[in-house]
């Protein structure tokens, strides 16, 4: 994917239009500075997860698509910020929210990032600040397939092994997921990846005094979803 425009031709656009349409209705052309004016107008949760399935979509459908204006959006952009999801991911190289959801600009995802997508105390004073002070009304935790952090769990609590340095305590908060599902059917790694991910979404929902207050008045959503790596398509599981 690249991040200068790039020109199609009319075949490629009539064979992509009719995935993508969904998507570039919804975003309106992404990348422009407008893009990210809109954002600040603010949507709703709902509208907001509507948005990064479309996006997903035109990302899994027409990938080489881009519109990105960066220069102008980050002029626009520089002096305030009001992305319209917040997005908690892995920090594996291979995935970049804003590019599996289609293209998005600067000043439009809230982003966190760690192995295994974790809520720690880092994660969640940034997600409660995107929440209250950013107005971010929608929030995804996102596990991926094959992620090494919870491969690591899983060998933790399946064969008891010692991690070294400070991946050992990183990988405790997965491992009662991995416990949990020893011996249960299907892949056991592929297994923990979307059970981490609910009880991440859950514990954020819950635990956060000021992430559950949103909730509770319906102006805040928070999902879970899987990414997975061979086909671009992001599981939106709960």
């Amino acid at each position: 994917m690249c991040l200068d425009c790039v020109t199609m031709s009319r075949r490629r656009m009539m064979t992509v239009a009719g995935a993508a349409g969904m998507g570039l209705a919804l975003f309106g052309g992404l990348g422009r500075p407008a893009a990210a004016a809109e954002a600040a107008k603010g949507l709703s949760p709902d509208e907001a997860l509507a948005r990064l399935k479309a996006g997903n979509a035109k990302f899994v459908s027409a990938p080489q698509l881009c519109a990105a204006d960066i220069g102008a959006t980050r002029a626009t952009v520089a002096k305030g910020q009001k992305p319209w999801a917040t997005v908690l991911t892995c920090a594996d190289s291979r995935l970049s929210p804003e590019l599996l959801f289609g293209g998005v600009n600067l000043g439009e995802l809230f982003v966190c990032r760690n192995a295994g997508n974790i809520a720690d105390t880092a994660v969640m004073g940034s997600i409660e600040y995107g929440v209250e002070h950013l107005g971010s009304p929608l929030i995804l935790v996102l596990g991926h397939e094959r992620c090494g952090a919870i491969s690591a769990a899983c060998e933790v609590a399946e064969k008891g092994t010692k991690l070294p340095g400070s991946i050992g305590p990183m990988v405790e908060a997965m491992v009662p997921a991995a416990r949990d599902l020893l011996g249960k059917p299907g892949d056991f790694v592929d297994n923990v990846v979307k059970e981490s991910a609910r009880r991440t979404a859950q514990k954020i929902a819950t635990e956060s005094p000021i992430v559950s207050e949103f909730v509770h008045e319906g102006k805040v959503k928070v999902v879970y979803g899987r990414y997975d790596l061979d086909t671009g398509t992001v599981e939106f599981l709960g």
